[in-house]
């Protein structure tokens, strides 16, 4: 069943991906230079993010959200800044092609690859958290998708 849903997941975030890609240009805005230098800026970013995350993951890197067992926790890095690099820079990418995109559908496919990966990532980090003990004290420091926001509460 855990296999599954990962599989699931991981299916679901690059159907999507493929969609943010593949579907029709739309006309709810123009692509102006503006608009254009902008998904270029964010698409980069978004780039360099899942490419410093899986570079930062080394041997613990996994497509699956069920992280690799005997892994070591990388707090170090970009993930010093941001707990889910990766995750962080495919929706920021995402952005890029909603800009370039300009439909309704584009804006509607974003905000569901937001929804899988944020629930994907909560999964992950349970399981996280049950394997390394450190996970959660490095939760309350790091910022889930950006630095300082979506830090776990801190334990009174």
């Amino acid at each position: 069943m855990k296999r599954a849903l990962a599989l699931s997941l991981v299916t679901g975030q690059f159907l999507l991906l493929a969609a943010l890609i593949f579907l029709p240009r739309g006309t709810l805005w123009s692509t102006s230079i503006g608009v254009i230098v902008a998904a270029i800026v964010l698409g980069l970013v978004g780039a360099v993010l899942a490419v410093l995350g899986v570079v930062g993951l080394g041997p613990a890197l996994t497509a699956s959200p069920i992280p690799r067992e005997e892994a070591p926790l990388v707090t170090t890095g970009v993930y010093g800044l941001v707990r889910s690099p990766i995750y962080a820079g495919l929706m920021t990418g995402g952005v890029a092609l909603v800009l370039v995109g300009a439909s309704a559908w584009h804006i509607v496919v974003w905000v569901a690859l937001v929804g899988l990966l944020s629930f994907k990532t909560r999964w992950e980090e349970r399981m996280l958290v049950a394997g390394h003990p450190d996970y959660r004290s490095y939760g309350t420091r790091v910022g889930r998708f950006m630095p300082g926001v979506g830090r776990f509460a801190e334990r009174g």
